[in-house]
């Protein structure tokens, strides 16, 4: 097992989002989180890569209970947290935000290895890539980040909405991408408002509701669960 979050409480001063969660993740796997807004679901990210402190329960990582540490330390251990939104450095160039990324790996020929993959995988991050990456779209934003995963290579990337607000055409590059990252070795964790999607790609998922578990199970047997559908999948 590569993740376990066993009944984590959680969540911003006095208010509590999260009541008793959890969730198991096995290494090379990808695992989807969704329900609806207000579920949760970016806060269990946040207390998974760190960012947030659990008040109860707690977070075991490749068999290390890790959650009194902080971001930092869990990016050390192998955890890389793309967050929703702001997740590039925009005023940098699109080549320092990979070189930023590959400092990381304290390897600076493994660094610049990986980063020519990337600009040979995305062509339009090499002929921008000494351009501030605030020109970037939103698809090549994200593009971007998701860059960083491919050089870094961790143990457990957390993406949060890595399709919101894309076209459909960018929308399946991101998911196309995910599944390749998966076939590296990378194991992932998405939350996605696009269930139906990120179901269809993942090896096991999670419904929260109002800060609970709500359902379980295999990515399949949740796309074929008819209350899920009903309630999460349109229909």
């Amino acid at each position: 097992m590569l993740l376990r979050v066993d009944q984590v409480t959680a969540g911003y001063g006095p208010a509590i989002i999260l009541h008793d969660v959890s969730l198991h993740q096995d290494e090379g796997t990808i695992v989807s989180i969704i329900g609806p807004n207000g579920a949760g679901k970016s806060t269990l990210l946040k207390v998974i890569a760190g960012q947030l402190r659990p008040v109860k329960g707690h977070i075991v990582f490749v068999e290390t209970d890790v959650s009194r540490e902080n971001i930092a330390q869990r990016g050390g251990r192998g955890i890389i947290f793309v967050p929703q939104g702001n997740n590039i450095f925009p005023s940098l160039t699109v080549y320092e935000n990979l070189e930023i990324a590959g400092a990381m790996l304290q390897d600076g020929e493994k660094a610049a290895e990986r980063r020519e993959l990337v600009f040979e995988k995305f062509p339009f991050l090499l002929k921008k890539k000494n351009r501030p990456a605030r020109i970037l779209s939103g698809g090549e934003r994200q593009i971007l980040a998701l860059s960083r995963i491919f050089i870094v290579k961790p143990l457990l990337a957390l993406l949060d909405e890595p399709s919101l607000g894309l076209s459909p055409l960018m929308m399946e590059t991101i998911f196309r991408q995910t599944v390749e990252m998966n076939r590296e070795g990378i194991s992932l964790l998405l939350v996605e408002q696009n269930a139906r999607k990120a179901l269809s790609v993942s090896h096991k998922g999670y419904v929260l509701e109002l800060g609970r578990n709500r359902i379980a199970g295999t990515g399949q047997e949740l796309l074929h669960n008819p209350e899920v559908q009903r309630l999460y999948l349109g229909g």
